[in-house]
C-alpha cells in the first residue's frame, strides 16, 4: 500500500451522555498522513452536554457531569469541529454511529468518504468471530504505548482506531482496493455498484 496516494484522513471517535439519541462529550479527529498518526494536529473537544450523563455512559468513559460542568456547550464549538473535519475522508470503528451523531450535531456536513475499520477487520481476518475494539487490538496487538487517555475515551479509541487501519490496510495495493472493502454500502464514498451493460 502506497499511504502517499491516501487523501486527506482523520480517524474520529465520539463519545455520547447516554441518551437516545445522544448528546455529544467528547470529540476526537486525529489525521493520518503517509501511513502516519499525526497527533501534533490532531483536534480534541470536551462538551457539555444539555441533558445529562446517565450513570451508565459515566461508568465507560469516566466523564461525569461534574467534570463536564464546566465545559463548552455543543453550539460553541461546533463551528470548530465542523472547520476541522471539513469534506475530508473520515474513518472509525462501527463508522455508522459515529457518522450519524456527527451529522446529526454538524447539519450540512458531509465528508468525502466513511472508512469503517468494523466493516475492514471483517474482510481481513474473516475468522475472527468477534469484531470489537477490544478483540482487534488483542489480535493486531498495534503499539498504543504513546495512546493518550484511556480505553472509551474519544482520544484513546481514535489513537487505537488509526493503528488498526493502517495495519489493516497494508493488506490492500491501493486506495480503491480498501475503500470496496471498508466503505459500508450507503456511506459517502462507497463504490458505486456495476452497473449491468445489458439493461439500458
Amino acid at each position: 500500500m502506497k499511504f502517499a496516494t491516501w487523501p486527506a484522513l482523520l480517524v474520529v471517535d465520539v463519545e455520547g451522555n447516554g441518551a437516545n439519541p445522544p448528546d455529544l462529550v467528547e470529540v476526537a479527529a486525529l489525521p493520518v498522513r503517509d501511513g502516519r498518526l499525526d497527533t501534533s494536529t490532531a483536534g480534541w473537544w470536551l462538551t457539555r452536554p444539555n441533558s445529562p450523563v446517565t450513570p451508565f455512559a459515566a461508568r465507560v468513559h469516566g466523564l461525569t457531569n461534574d467534570a463536564l460542568a464546566d465545559k463548552p456547550a455543543w453550539t460553541e464549538v461546533a463551528d470548530q469541529v465542523r472547520t476541522f473535519l471539513g469534506n475530508t475522508w473520515i474513518c472509525a470503528h462501527s463508522a455508522h454511529t459515529d457518522y450519524r451523531v456527527l451529522s446529526a450535531h454538524l447539519p450540512g456536513w458531509e465528508p468525502a468518504g466513511v472508512l469503517d475499520t468494523l466493516r475492514l477487520a471483517r474482510n481481513v481476518f474473516p475468522d475472527l468471530g468477534k469484531y470489537s475494539l477490544d478483540r482487534l487490538i488483542d489480535h493486531v496487538r498495534p503499539d498504543l504505548r504513546k495512546a493518550p487517555g484511556a480505553r472509551h475515551r474519544a482520544t484513546f479509541d481514535a489513537f487505537a482506531t488509526a493503528q488498526l487501519l493502517i495495519a489493516m490496510a497494508s493488506r490492500y495495493d491501493t486506495w480503491d482496493q480498501l475503500v470496496a472493502a471498508a466503505v459500508p454500502p450507503g456511506l459517502p464514498g462507497a463504490p458505486e455498484p456495476e452497473r449491468d451493460p445489458t439493461l439500458w
